[in-house]
């Protein structure tokens, strides 16, 4: 688990080109992956992931005891462990920060900037399995650094909702790109029905240029979009909660991804 002292900026060499990470050993690449979920509209404090570092893979988890992102503010109610290879913000009281969730959100707590892993094409992939229930969900994505507030657009790698399965036989699987605030990115995103079993291990990937993003499972193609962002993008990933989903008999529940590995380079 985390303990209460500071991460690294960056690389004293800049930012990670070249990205393979399997997890070996007991601990978390730091100067990689910052083990917070968007910090800046919340604390690090209040946004510290669970996770772990065992048996060559990351498991990401949302225990029982775990409360809300930012409570009172974000609608609806959700949980998250989440970690990603970029952040920043402006002051605290600014409206300087990355994937602002609505029109008018202030920092709450500055965050300094952190360039782990950016990228603008190549490819990325991850293997990985979930464990989800009805109320949660699991997701690779990218998005831009928002060093400029309209470089907000979202590649999605993969996104799997508990409550679109059927388990043991499909899973709706969400690929393409989300424009958000992106005036140049057309929203793009589909989630076919695959016949895949999500609690096993999979492949998923992505492979872009500026002329299109291939999306692929287990090496298969599995959607085509023109057109993807041109700028600078980190990774996020993360397992989310949604409380105001349960059915009443499933509060002890603990969804998880758990990642064998993930590859990223230009």
């Amino acid at each position: 688990m985390l303990s209460g002292r500071d991460y690294p900026a960056a690389r004293d060499d800049g930012p990670v080109a070249d990205l393979y990470d399997d997890f070996e050993g007991s601990e978390l690449d730091l100067a990689v992956w910052l083990p917070h979920y968007l910090p800046a509209w919340s604390s690090r404090r209040a946004t510290r992931a669970s996770y772990r570092v065992a048996d060559s893979c990351l498991t990401l988890d949302i225990p029982t005891d775990q409360g809300t992102w930012c409570p009172g503010d974000h609608e609806p109610p959700l949980r998250v462990s989440g970690l990603q290879t970029g952040s920043f913000s402006g002051p605290a009281g600014s409206t300087l920060g990355q994937q602002p969730f609505r029109d008018g959100q202030v920092v709450r707590e500055e965050q300094p900037r952190f360039e782990g892993h950016l990228q603008a094409g190549g490819h990325v992939g991850i293997r990985c399995r979930m464990s989800l229930s009805p109320r949660s969900m699991a997701s690779l994505w990218m998005v831009g650094f928002e060093d400029r507030p309209d470089r907000c657009g979202e590649i999605c790698v993969v996104e799997v909702f508990g409550k679109d399965l059927e388990p043991g036989r499909s899973a709706e699987v969400g690929m393409g790109f989300k424009a958000f605030r992106d005036p140049d990115l057309a929203q793009d995103f589909a989630a076919p029905r695959q016949p895949v079993d999500v609690a096993d291990w999979h492949s998923y990937a992505v492979d872009w240029d500026v002329d299109e993003a291939v999306f692929t499972l287990d090496g298969a193609e599995v959607r085509r979009c023109p057109r993807p962002p041109a700028y600078p993008l980190q990774l996020m990933l993360a397992v989310f909660d949604f409380p105001a989903w349960s059915s009443g008999d499933d509060d002890h529940l603990v969804p998880a991804l758990v990642v064998d590995r993930i590859s990223a380079r230009p």
